[in-house]
């Protein structure tokens, strides 16, 4: 399964952007879904998770109170707002879908998008 991200770009500090990812063809409705971003010469690293039943959320402690991740089963797919952006947070952004194992864990995720890049201008 590719999951699909979109809504990236550029943007300047401060200001929003909404990701999107969607799983076409698949009902992904049983997976925690979660985002990560990696930015040049760094590691991926975790940012925001739901779990399957959407009454869990989880945030990385540098996006907390910035980010919002929520999902519309309906739709199949899940949503990264992102508020107040800083340059620090400035990468590509992925989304996946896991069954089990952490939430914050890159590892126990199955299915990934292909990426989409956020670059937050100061």
């Amino acid at each position: 399964v590719q999951l699909q991200a979109s809504g990236g770009g550029l943007v300047q500090a401060g200001g929003s952007l909404r990701l999107s990812c969607a799983a076409p063809g698949r009902t992904l409705s049983s997976y925690s879904r979660g985002w990560f971003r990696q930015a040049p010469g760094k590691e991926r690293e975790f940012v925001a998770g739901i779990t399957w039943r959407g009454d869990n959320k989880f945030y990385a402690d540098s996006v907390q109170g910035r980010f919002t991740i929520s999902r519309d089963s309906a739709k199949n797919t899940v949503y990264l707002q992102m508020n107040s952006l800083e340059p620090e947070d400035t990468a590509v952004y992925f989304c996946a879908a896991g069954l089990k194992g952490s939430i914050r864990d890159s590892r126990d995720y199955v299915f990934w998008g292909q990426g989409t890049l956020v670059t937050v201008s100061s």
